[in-house]
């Protein structure tokens, strides 16, 4: 079920299943703006990877809520998207990157998504305020 549908704002619930409502919000905002598509599957690779932790890891044997926000800054030709939870307070920005230079088998497990989400995207911001999690990326399309 989608909670609540705005302009620039998707609630849902943050399960696996909700997703394609989220890739589709996001995929409907790019297009809008006419996103390059090498930005646009960079954009996508970052979202999908953020709100699958989320439905995984914010509300261990519960179901809880997440936002996505969407904004384009224009005079900079920049895409801001946030994601918001109430889950259980974390920093994904506080993990070690995976040493990705050993091969597959000897790599410890996890980290590679948000090494990922990095990499792909200009900036990554994460903070708590309010009782929430707030996970902001930022790319220069």
């Amino acid at each position: 079920m989608i909670i609540n549908e705005k302009d620039n704002a998707l609630t849902v619930e943050a399960t696996l299943e909700k997703l394609p409502n989220v890739m589709k919000f996001i995929d409907s905002k790019l297009e809008e703006i006419s996103c390059p598509k090498k930005s646009q599957n960079q954009i996508r690779t970052a979202v999908e990877e953020l709100f699958v932790n989320i439905a995984h890891f914010a509300y261990p044997g519960e179901i809880g809520l997440a936002e996505v926000r969407f904004k384009f800054i224009e005079k900079e030709r920049a895409v801001e998207i946030s994601f918001a939870d109430q889950g259980i307070p974390y920093d994904p920005l506080k993990k070690t990157n995976p040493d990705i230079t050993l091969p597959a088998d000897k790599r410890a497990v996890g980290g590679l998504g948000i090494y990922m989400v990095k990499k792909l995207m200009d900036d990554f911001r994460y903070e708590y305020k309010d009782l929430r999690n707030i996970n902001t990326i930022y790319k220069r399309i």
